[in-house]
């Protein structure tokens, strides 16, 4: 019997919304670079638009909760994008948590090429700050258990994402690792936390994706955008519940779970 393709069973069950266990070892990816590889043909067959860019993982406690030893990155899909304020399907939905995420849009292209960017330049290449929620969802019945490569494969857990608009250029003044940031869910404030926990600084996640995106996955487009990893522990979440992520003087965004 042969085997279908990494990506097509992945595909499948994203388009079901069904799990596996893992991929069978005869098409697993054995490192990043085959799970990159992986989601850039899921990514061609889905039949829609690369519209930004996800780092999971970006905090030690993240990387420890999946078991991994450092950031993954993903596609956000266009017709996963949503507005502000947007009902979110949950669905059968396994992870049923929202993140409080900064987002970072792009005024032009970033190749690969034979040196890595540095933060000045990744932030030079910045149009916009955004305010977002990520819902993410696995496409493992176990996510915890099947290793980076994998995880890369089934682009980084992405499923939603609620997209705020471009911010005032104000937010180039501030300290966006010392930036406080709270998750409120029907009213009650249930979580807080602040930009230190993506990798140190949001900037400095922006930066190390640039280039990991450089090395695996042809580089960024001028129009796109990457949500740099949640600042607060992900806010358990249910049908009905009304989120609201408040990030101080740059304003608040919420999103209804349908």
């Amino acid at each position: 019997m042969t085997l279908e393709p990494a990506e097509v069973m992945l595909l499948r069950n994203w388009r079901a919304s069904t799990r596996i266990a893992a991929l069978p070892e005869a098409v697993r990816p054995a490192n990043r670079a085959g799970g990159y590889e992986v989601a850039a043909r899921l990514a061609g067959l889905t039949g829609d638009r690369v519209a930004g860019w996800k780092i999971a993982a970006t905090s030690t406690a993240g990387q420890k909760h999946i078991n991994v030893d450092g950031p993954l990155i993903g596609r956000i899909f266009g017709k996963r994008l949503l507005a502000a304020g947007a009902e979110v399907p949950l669905g059968d939905n396994i992870m049923k948590v929202a993140e409080a995420e900064f987002a970072f849009a792009f005024s032009r292209n970033l190749p690969p090429r034979g040196q890595d960017y540095s933060l000045d330049e990744a932030m030079d290449a910045v149009a916009a700050l955004h305010l977002s929620i990520e819902v993410p969802d696995s496409r493992y019945a176990d996510f915890t258990k099947v290793g980076a490569p994998s995880l890369i494969a089934d682009t980084a857990c992405a499923c939603w994402l609620v997209l705020g608009p471009a911010l005032a250029e104000g937010w180039r003044n501030l300290d966006l690792a010392a930036h406080r940031v709270s998750g409120w869910r029907n009213g009650e404030k249930v979580a807080e936390g602040s930009g230190a926990a993506v990798l140190g600084d949001p900037r400095l996640a922006l930066t190390w994706f640039v280039n990991e995106a450089a090395r695996h996955c042809g580089g960024v487009k001028a129009g796109q955008f990457v949500t740099t990893g949640t600042c607060i522990v992900p806010m358990a979440i249910v049908p009905g519940d009304r989120i609201e992520i408040d990030y101080g003087e740059l304003g608040k965004i919420g999103a209804v779970i349908a």
